[in-house]
């Protein structure tokens, strides 16, 4: 119902905007990974069909809008743990599926340092956000496909976490290097013998 200044309710703005901002954070990300996190705002807008004005209401600075896709990013990954856990044909499965959104998110939030270099303190909080949100859910889907005899006992969260993450550092710029399959050898390093 609008109000007699024909604007919408105020809880209708809010949902609007918190489309927008979700809209425009799914849009950031997919230009962070193909033009990382320097790409032009107005690229991010096009994206998202909004104006650039929308994208500076929500995210006053470039380093905002990259700690805000980090933070959304970190939230997706962290909840996907679980349903793919309750869906996968198998924990195994669920642990792939995860690796993948992982390697999605670490692909993305590269550059993230060189965006926030002027406030260190900031980007050590971020790490550790990103430790307590994701390690529980690796160490969750990997006691899961122990459990299920599908992988060798034995491995930590942070250690696969690490090697994933030094495995997808030497993909920018060259384009013989593909990370996924490295990551896919890691993963079948893991599973038991048949």
């Amino acid at each position: 119902m609008a109000s007699p200044s024909g604007e919408p309710p105020a809880r209708g703005r809010r949902a609007d905007a918190l489309r927008n901002r979700q809209t425009l954070l799914d849009a950031a990300a997919e230009v962070f990974v193909a033009s990382g996190v320097d790409a032009p705002i107005r690229e991010i807008a096009a994206r998202a069909g909004v104006g650039m004005g929308t994208v500076y209401r929500h995210f006053p600075t470039r380093a905002d809008l990259v700690v805000a896709v980090y933070r959304h990013q970190v939230e997706a990954c962290a909840e996907a743990g679980p349903s793919l856990l309750a869906s996968a044909g198998s924990p195994f499965a669920a642990l792939r599926r995860w690796i993948d959104l992982f390697v999605d998110f670490l692909v993305t939030k590269h550059g993230l340092a060189g965006a926030l270099q002027s406030d260190s303190s900031g980007f050590a909080a971020l790490h550790e956000y990103f430790l307590d949100r994701l390690l529980p859910v690796c160490t969750q889907l990997l006691e899961a496909a122990a459990d299920a005899g599908e992988i060798r006992p034995g491995t930590e969260a942070y250690e696969l976490m690490r090697g994933v993450g030094n495995l997808c550092i030497g993909h920018d710029g060259d384009p013989r290097y593909d990370p996924r399959r490295l990551v896919d050898l890691l993963l079948r390093g893991l599973a038991h013998p048949a």
